[in-house]
């Protein structure tokens, strides 16, 4: 799905400069910040450094003790959370509440001693942290390529959370929306009207280009 520029609170970009001495860079754009940060070679691959060091620096920067946290699914994600986890282990994060997006982040979660609640306990988060699938030049995004479609969508509305971060590589930075891998873009139907539905996307003009397809 498309999330507008104005939705988001918070996006946070990371681009393959090497060259660690042009450090930080903030770009304000209406109500997005979008941070790009620049880095060296090391042991672990480029990109996998890259998805790190964002995902430490949204954690380091923004989550505090006694804070409700929404935590997202992905392979840059993994990074926020294990950085909220071992803030907890080192007790400079206290009284945490975290919510997973996901089975897979709350396992994760679980392993590194993060407290979880659910939306069933409260309805308002801090924040959330999580990263996208696509990036335009705009800051528009596509988030939920899948992964954890219905979780993401209750997890991290502007309604549910005061703050949504969003952490990405240039991996998922493109000139328009889908442009970067040509991918569909997956719609989650519930059985309930799921032949209403379908009739409904296929006759969605980008559809009809595509035969239908």
């Amino acid at each position: 799905r498309k999330v507008p520029t104005m939705l988001l609170s918070y996006i946070i970009c990371i681009t393959s400069i090497l060259n660690l001495a042009h450090g930080f860079r903030f770009i304000s754009q209406s109500k997005t910040l979008c941070c790009t940060y620049t880095t060296s070679l090391s042991m672990i691959s480029e990109s996998e450094k890259m998805k790190q060091l964002v995902g430490y620096k949204a954690v380091d920067d923004y989550v505090k003790s006694g804070m409700f946290v929404g935590l997202g699914t992905g392979s840059t994600a993994f990074h926020a959370i294990e950085r909220i986890g071992q803030k907890i282990q080192s007790g400079e994060l206290v009284n945490m509440n975290c919510i997973p997006s996901s089975e897979r982040t709350r396992q994760q979660a679980l392993g590194l001693g993060i407290p979880l609640t659910s939306l069933d306990v409260t309805s308002r988060l801090d924040l959330s942290i999580d990263g996208a699938d696509d990036v335009d030049l705009k800051l528009n995004l596509i988030k939920g390529a899948g992964g954890s479609l219905l979780r993401d969508k209750m997890v991290y509305l502007p309604v549910v959370s005061d703050k949504f971060i969003c952490i990405v590589d240039e991996s998922k930075l493109s000139r328009s929306l889908g442009s970067a891998k040509g991918a569909p873009l997956p719609v989650e139907v519930t059985p309930f009207c799921c032949e209403h539905t379908r009739g409904l996307l296929e006759k969605l003009p980008s559809i009809k280009k595509s035969g239908g397809k």
